[in-house]
């Protein structure tokens, strides 16, 4: 990917894996993926520009499926601008959180976070390659000293840390990387609420996108995605609206 490169970046190289892994999305499904050598790992530029090509980060990771019989894991993102946040499910939802206060910090390690987070996992995906969570587990996914990785925080009124998106600042949007919330706030929904909030704040800074990782159409753990239009799918090529699939 020559194009990448610049004249003061070094250039970067691309692996998959020898073997194909089962699928976490499909069953009965072989995924690959295609990312970046660790060896080489891309300028904030660089992966900027990765992000517009369907690439996602991960920790250290930056990669994007590329599986052997199937193309359905497609990278998507929502027009930010372009959202109807006075739709009546989203404008009851933002009503909801009226009283609730957000802040962009540093996406450093803290107790509180980590325990908001294995409280999260514990509930939500005891059955998933994330459980049991881990201090360290939790570094090496969410933290970071890279300025424009952050934590994008929701507090109540008591300053208590409820939910928090660890997300990436690119040149034309944000990304969101992951979120973990208290189930105990279920009913303010909060991992809508969050989307929506990261909507109104890539307005706010004058960027096009939130890009919200991979949309895969036949499976039921992503069809939440669907509800953000305009949502626009990585077709391989260029980005299309989904609704034009």
């Amino acid at each position: 990917m020559t194009d990448l490169n610049k004249p003061n970046d070094q250039a970067i190289r691309m692996l998959t894996l020898i073997e194909p892994h089962e699928c976490s999305y499909l069953p009965n499904r072989k995924a690959n993926s295609i990312f970046v050598d660790s060896q080489t790992p891309p300028t904030w530029e660089q992966y900027c520009q990765l992000s517009q090509l369907g690439f996602r980060r991960s920790g250290s990771h930056f990669y994007r499926p590329q599986c052997p019989n199937c193309d359905e894991c497609k990278s998507c993102r929502i027009q930010a601008h372009n959202i109807d946040l006075n739709s009546k499910r989203f404008k009851r939802i933002l009503n909801k959180a009226g009283a609730l206060h957000t802040t962009f910090t540093s996406a450093s390690y803290s107790l509180e976070h980590y325990e908001l987070y294995q409280k999260y996992i514990n509930a939500r995906h005891d059955d998933g390659d994330m459980h049991p969570p881990s201090i360290e587990q939790y570094k090496s996914f969410i933290v970071s000293a890279e300025s424009n990785c952050q934590f994008f925080e929701i507090r109540d009124e008591q300053q208590n840390l409820i939910a928090c998106t660890a997300i990436d600042l690119l040149h034309d949007g944000i990304s969101a990387v992951y979120t973990y919330y208290d189930p105990a706030y279920d009913k303010l929904s909060p991992g809508t609420l969050a989307v929506l909030l990261l909507c109104q704040a890539a307005t706010h800074r004058q960027l096009e996108y939130v890009y919200l990782g991979f949309w895969v159409k036949s499976s039921t753990k992503m069809h939440y995605k669907s509800q953000y239009r305009p949502l626009e799918i990585f077709n391989g090529h260029d980005w299309q609206l989904l609704d034009a699939l």
